[in-house]
């Protein structure tokens, strides 16, 4: 398996060099050569398989010749050996043809544990084998960096830098962060938004020096590897509503639209998915572009789902990609002037197509503690602000005789004042959670400029190196 960039002009890689590389030398995000696909009786052979096990089936296709099943398999059981439900991905009916599927029984609570614990052990496994080390950049808006941090802390071959947005996360999340004290973990409390953040991130790669010098990899959805380990769990879900005999439908609440991107994936590889929908909070950005092909930049506005609280959709590139025909001349193009304007110029064509498969619906803060609140009532479940977007937007596009299937992406504990709110109940958080609130803390805080965030991931290589 071979993988090309978005923009045309960085070299092919192999999985392991991706892994490494996370985001391409032109700026581009990678995506497979060709997409790997399974016929109908592969399909039927996963059914029934435990988690890891189906996780290692569908990411082999992905790894190629770089990982041998056997090691595949292995990685895999370990990264979920810790998660505190025997299903690992439970799916719960909440209505008549609704179903929830949660991602948040990892250490952090939250769907990034979900591909983060793998990546965390592929990158044990081919540092080892290169008997090398690397520096993760990375930025957060709430859940990527505590799943980043908990996946890598104390791997002697890692030196983990986590930027996030200060006072735009809740407190949990920061929390989770910055309460993890290990040599090899550093944390950035940006004076900007998760934008700020991800640019930041970026601008650390663009420099070709620097990332040369330090190493640097990525964990966030820039990195494919993370996308390919959160296919599974739509596989796994299909696959229990009748898969491949049966269309199956999802909901995802989505800012940075990696999550929905491998539910598309799981499509792209033969998944009879139906339909997929967008879950946007008051952010829009993407919810905008299904409904008018308006892809604009608005100011970021906080909000109660602080892990949506993005305009600048990093994943949607690889979509755009193969809405041109796989034109990088095009898509680099498009980006670059989206980048310096504002505006993505989607050509009318790509845009249709996209909307034969993609809907989206957004709410605002009322309307998102108005869903906590009635779902709760009616259904005696309890969804985090994220969870419950997903979730409406699922009732908003489900079908009759096609199970729609909403991403529960966070545990509710991580947001206690919006649920407190909503239905008067402080869920409690988890026993390894439970002193969270008086763990020391350690972060650093610094401003939104490339100078000051290399400085501080310089800093903390040399550090970790001692």
């Amino acid at each position: 398996m071979r993988y090309i960039s978005t923009r045309g002009k960085a070299p092919a890689l192999s999985f392991s060099d991706v892994l490494l590389a996370g985001l391409a030398e032109d700026g581009g995000l990678y995506l497979p050569e060709t997409w790997p696909s399974f016929s109908l009786s592969e399909w039927q052979a996963m059914r029934g398989l435990p988690y890891p096990e189906l996780a290692a089936r569908v990411l082999a296709p992905f790894v190629g010749d770089d990982i041998d099943e056997a090691t595949l398999r292995r990685l895999c059981a370990q990264a979920y050996a810790g998660f505190d439900h025997p299903a690992i991905v439970p799916l719960t009916q909440v209505e008549d043809g609704l179903f929830v599927q949660e991602l948040f029984h990892g250490p952090t609570l939250a769907f990034k544990d979900m591909a983060m614990q793998v990546l965390g052990q592929l990158f044990e496994h081919v540092l080892t084998q290169r008997d090398s080390h690397v520096t993760i950049v990375g930025a957060t808006s709430g859940d990527t960096g505590s799943a980043a941090i908990e996946a890598c802390r104390g791997r002697k071959r890692l030196s983990v830098v986590i930027l996030h947005p200060k006072g735009r996360t809740s407190e949990v999340q920061r929390r989770q962060m910055t309460t993890v004290l290990d040599a090899n973990i550093t944390n950035l409390a940006v004076e900007g938004t998760f934008d700020d953040c991800q640019d930041l991130v970026k601008a650390c790669f663009a420099d070709a020096p620097f990332r040369q010098d330090m190493h640097l990899s990525a964990v966030n959805s820039i990195n494919w590897a993370r996308i390919a380990a959160q296919v599974p769990y739509y596989v796994y879900a299909a696959l229990n509503f009748g898969a491949p005999e049966r269309e199956v439908s999802f909901a995802v609440p989505t800012g940075n639209f990696g999550n929905i991107l491998a539910a598309w994936t799981a499509r792209k590889m033969g998944l009879p998915v139906r339909h997929l929908c967008v879950g946007s909070n008051r952010n829009d950005i993407l919810t905008r572009f299904l409904n008018a092909n308006d892809m604009t930049m608005k100011e970021v506005v906080p909000s109660l789902s602080p892990s949506m609280d993005i305009q600048v959709s990093s994943n949607f590139e690889r979509l755009l990609f193969e809405l041109l025909g796989r034109d990088a001349e095009a898509c680099a193009r498009i980006m670059t002037t989206f980048r310096t304007s504002g505006h993505m110029d989607v050509p009318a064509e790509a845009w249709n197509t996209a909307r034969e498969l993609f809907s989206g619906l957004a709410l605002d803060d009322a309307g998102t503690e108005t869903e906590i609140r009635t779902l709760h009532q009616r259904s005696n479940y309890l969804a985090d602000p994220h969870s419950a977007i997903g979730i409406a937007a699922g009732r908003r596009f489900r079908e009759p005789g096609v199970p729609m299937v909403a991403m529960a992406t966070a545990h509710p504990a991580k947001f206690p004042d919006a649920m407190v709110a909503a239905t008067g109940i402080h869920p409690a958080l988890p026993v390894h959670l439970e002193d969270l609130f008086s763990r020391e803390e350690r972060y650093r805080t610094v401003p939104a400029t490339p100078d000051a965030v290399k400085d501080a991931v310089r800093a903390a290589v040399l550090s970790n190196a001692a």
